[in-house]
């Protein structure tokens, strides 16, 4: 997936100027062969460090990082900025089942494969019934677990099915009220070097602003909850006008029992994160974050 997300940039980056060629650069990070709980590798820097490290010291000079993958309690590298955004694709999860159920259709204790916290409390919320599984790897390994039968269904998000074209072995897609997104879901940021100039100039002419504006409302909120690899966090921000968009965020206890939930809208998107944010810490955001 990593590599058809590098591959689509490239392309893209190519075709705004002649003189430009853009090449894929491959990196095997350790959180991409790590097959444990991603918290005792530092959390979701264990996809970006690495990279990060490549490019400070010029292996590489674009960063292509899917954004839920960024950390959001952390700073970015110094030296380094995002410099711009692809379109955002389909923020919604989706349910793979080989005999095409749905997850309500399982029966009590069917087994689903998933090791994001995030669909692990909306499932404890709506389907108390079933059992969530770890499964870590890429898309494809967790397709052959699922597969070998490793669990019952599996859960990936739709936009990165849609990059290995993959899609039909969707079963069912679930709506982003029922499973609200992942902050930056669907989403690919492109970082540079902040001295790099002739990159970011580059970078920025493919910049598309309403997926950035989404993304700063939902990174902003994020932020200020300071939450980590293993807290239940959704967040999904919507352009409802040209001077005016909205943001949902929940917090959630892993096993579904606390749900807190805030929205608002405005049309500056800092402002938007922050009111969310606050909101979410007054109900006691902070407590079920640190307490897990």
């Amino acid at each position: 997936m990593a590599m058809s997300q590098a591959g689509q940039v490239a392309a893209t980056l190519n075709k705004l100027d002649d003189s430009v060629t853009a090449e894929v650069v491959p990196f095997t990070t350790t959180g991409d062969r790590w097959m444990g709980p991603l918290s005792e590798l530092g959390g979701k820097g264990a996809f970006t460090k690495e990279v990060d490290s490549a490019l400070l010291d010029g292996r590489c000079d674009v960063c292509v990082h899917c954004v839920k993958d960024i950390p959001g309690d952390q700073p970015l590298p110094d030296g380094t900025l995002i410099a711009g955004y692809a379109p955002r694709d389909d923020v919604r999860d989706a349910v793979i089942q080989p005999e095409g159920l749905s997850l309500a259709s399982l029966p009590d204790g069917a087994r689903v494969g998933t090791s994001s916290p995030r669909r692990t409390a909306q499932l404890a919320l709506h389907w108390p019934n079933l059992r969530p599984v770890p499964v870590r790897g890429n898309a494809n390994s967790r397709l052959a677990k699922l597969d070998a039968g490793d669990f019952d269904a599996l859960i990936l998000a739709v936009a990165g099915l849609e990059r290995i074209q993959l899609t039909e072995r969707i079963t069912e897609i679930l709506d982003t009220d029922t499973m609200l997104p992942a902050v930056g879901s669907g989403t690919l940021a492109l970082q540079c070097r902040t001295d790099d100039t002739v990159t970011r100039d580059l970078v920025e002419r493919i910049n598309h602003e309403p997926t950035q504006r989404r993304t700063d409302a939902e990174r902003t909120m994020l932020r200020l909850l300071q939450g980590h690899c293993h807290s239940p966090i959704g967040g999904y921000a919507v352009i409802e006008s040209e001077d005016r968009m909205s943001l949902q965020g929940r917090v959630m206890s892993p096993d579904g029992t606390t749900f807190l939930e805030a929205r608002s809208s405005h049309h500056d998107p800092e402002v938007l994160g922050t009111t969310v944010a606050d909101d979410l810490l007054k109900q006691g955001a902070r407590d079920v974050i640190e307490k897990f």
